[in-house]
Order: structure tokens, then sequence, then C-alpha cells
């Protein structure tokens, strides 16, 4: 299940007068800005939530200043189609992950009107977290989704630009952990009693001395 501070985040969200929040820190927003492939099927993701995400990019840096980038939001028949040309856990293959009834009803496509180059991918990376973090701010979560049928999606919403990444949002229903490991260790994501663990590097190992 979504731990205590998504489940918060979506009782705040809702309610007119919620009780005393926590302070939200960049730091606790990317602790719980993991990449969900499990999510709650009763819960619907509304459009104007992913207006709010998809906003954040008029805020975010850009190369050149091009603003290349644009976002089609996929809702309910169409996020059911688009469910059938993603693929999600690539290293836990065994798991055909999601599993039935954890799957996400809502997606962002991000396209750009440009071909695809270093500036573009800088952009879209900076775009992609920025979205996410906003997700998880109001209590969704989600994961980028770069194994996807490009051109089946493309034809599918009509797209005049090109696909580059898939956002899957949803209010997240499983527990991620992050171990830390060593430069060297094995960096594979892995699952042990229901729980889904991330090898991360440790941070005195990241910096060059």
């Amino acid at each position: 299940m979504a731990d205590n501070y998504l489940e918060k985040k979506m009782e705040d969200y809702h309610t007119a007068q919620p009780a005393k929040r926590r302070v939200v820190t960049l730091r606790r927003l990317l602790q719980h800005n993991r990449s969900y492939r499990g999510y709650d099927a009763n819960f619907k993701v509304r459009e104007d939530q992913l207006h709010r995400i998809i906003e954040v990019a008029t805020l975010c840096p850009s190369a050149r200043n091009q603003q290349v980038l644009r976002f089609r939001p996929v809702l309910g028949d169409e996020a059911a189609k688009v469910l059938k040309h993603i693929r999600l856990g690539g290293a836990l293959p065994e798991l055909h992950l999601p599993f039935e009834g954890t799957e996400p009803n809502a997606f962002i496509v991000i396209c750009s009107t440009v071909e695809e180059s270093k500036y573009v991918d800088m952009d879209l990376g900076i775009v992609a977290q920025s979205m996410l973090l906003q997700a998880v701010e109001i209590g969704l979560g989600g994961i980028c989704i770069g194994a996807f049928d490009r051109e089946p999606v493309k034809e599918l919403l009509g797209l005049s630009y090109e696909p580059l990444l898939v956002l899957a949002i949803g209010r997240p229903n499983e527990r991620i952990e992050l171990k830390e490991c060593s430069e060297g260790d094995n960096l594979t994501y892995y699952r042990e009693g229901g729980v889904h663990y991330v090898p991360k590097i440790r941070v005195e190992d990241l910096i060059i001395k």
C-alpha cells in the first residue's frame, strides 16, 4: 500500500479544512517520488489533476529556451488503450507488472515539436522529474515509461508530434524502499516480501575526490 505520507496528502487535498500539514521539503518530495508500478484501481485521476501536473512545465528551465515539449493528458477509455502499449518492470519480467487490478488509469504523453536531440532530452528529463514531484505534492505518484510502442500510441492519440516519454499517474498502491549500496554493487531493483527495493549508491561514492 502507499505509505502514510501519500495517504495523508490525499486526505488533505480533498478536505476543505485540512489538519495542520507537515512542511513539504524538496528532500521529502524526492524521497516519495519513486517509480510506482502498482496503483489503487478505485482511485480515478481527474483531468484537473493532470492539468496541474502539466502546468509545472511552464516554470521549468529549457535549453536555449526553445520550449519544444508538448503534453497529451490521457484518461478514461484512452488510458485503457494506451495501457496495452506500455511495459513496466523490465528487470522483473517474471512478475508481468503491473499486477492485475493495479494498473494506472491516467497518463501524460510527452512529445517534442522538433527532432529529438541532447537539448530536447535535457528538457525532457527536467520536466518529467518536475511533473512527478508535483504529482507527489498533491498526493499522487507516477513513473517515467520509455518502454512503449511509439507508433501505435502516436496513432491511437492522433498525435502530430513524436512521443518521447509516457508518464503513468495515479495513487500508488505499493511499498518502495531505497537501499544504500556502494559503487560497484548490483544496482538492479528487486522485490522481497511484497516490498520493492531500489539500490542507491551512497553519497560518499558519488563525490569525486
